[in-house]
């Protein structure tokens, strides 16, 4: 169950960073127009980066309340973990370099947990104006119900839902309990979910806390990433037996399913190939109404195939491949 909160909020936002200057550049612009009465402080922390954000950070320390840490590569989750032993206030939101936040975003945070406190919360993201044709279809596929986004749960799965560390808060308390991020590579957002869990505390879906999430600008970038998610799922499920769930083959469920469509289409059989291109004519409605657009709307069949090849064929190779 939520608890009440019994202390004030203090905010100290975690940036991990990694050879993204520019894109931490558009991070911080964007937080000092928060509409947030109250103060707040930022902590970025270089994880051993050769291209090194010193400038980007010095532009922003009259306007931010701002700490800026340098340390040996240890990848993200254990960067976050090192911002939280450095930073000053009582409740930790975790932001990757390449979003964007909304004017409104601790606001509603603020009201959110002042209402129904929980010790840890996740934000959806969505797709800025801004952003290329590719990024609002790749934003799409992973946010759609037609797609993986589906699967993950949308708002109705306010209470139990499992942050990723891309738009997630956790509590000081919450925390030192259980020491952060583990030193997964893969899948440590949602492995830290479940500790949480474990050890009593309550996480919940907090809807109008979105970021603008430019994820990957490559579709091999984004092969790249969802092929590490596809990997980190057989992971989980062996951390965490109870909470595997048969959803999770989906994406492999698809991968097979077009190699066996195309196999059939060699012999004249063409059922299951239409029944692929109805589901991709539904991708292309769907991707239009949301986004107006008909290079979004063609794209976003690209990048769902991408996303299911990419999960799956991670998911079987870390299955049943793993050396």
């Amino acid at each position: 169950m939520a608890t009440t909160m019994n202390q004030n909020l203090q905010f100290s936002i975690i940036i991990p960073v990694y050879n993204r200057p520019q894109e931490l550049d558009e991070l911080l612009q964007s937080l000092t127009q928060q509409n947030f009465a109250q103060p707040f402080e930022v902590v970025v922390v270089e994880d051993g980066s050769q291209q090194k954000a010193t400038t980007i950070v010095e532009k922003y320390h009259t306007q931010l309340n701002v700490n800026y840490f340098f340390k040996e590569n240890t990848g993200a989750g254990l960067s976050r973990n090192f911002g939280m032993q450095k930073a000053s206030g009582n409740y930790f939101i975790i932001f990757d370099s390449d979003c964007i936040i909304p004017p409104n975003y601790l606001k509603n945070v603020y009201q959110t947990l002042s209402e129904n406190y929980t010790n840890a919360y996740g934000g959806p993201d969505a797709a800025h104006t801004s952003f290329s044709a590719l990024q609002k279809a790749i934003n799409y596929s992973m946010t759609s119900f037609l797609t993986t986004g589906g699967l993950r749960g949308g708002k109705k799965r306010l209470s139990k839902f499992q942050p990723r560390s891309f738009n997630l808060g956790i509590s000081k308390e919450a925390f030192e309990a259980t020491k952060g991020f583990s030193k997964m590579k893969i899948g440590e957002d949602i492995d830290l979910t479940f500790r949480l869990w474990s050890a009593g505390f309550d996480t919940q879906l907090i809807p109008t806390a979105y970021v603008f999430h430019k994820r990957r600008s490559t579709i091999k970038q984004f092969f790249k990433q969802t092929f590490a998610f596809g990997k980190a799922r057989p992971l989980l499920n062996k951390k965490y037996p109870s909470s595997a769930k048969i959803t999770y083959w989906l994406p492999t469920f698809f991968v097979l399913y077009v190699v066996f469509s195309l196999v059939f289409l060699l012999v004249d059989n063409f059922l299951f190939i239409s029944i692929l291109v109805f589901y991709f004519f539904l991708i292309i409605i769907d991707s239009l109404q949301k986004n107006k657009n008909f290079k979004v709307a063609f794209l976003s069949v690209i990048t769902t195939l991408v996303q299911f090849f990419g999960y799956g064929l991670g998911f079987l190779k870390e299955q049943f491949f793993k050396k």
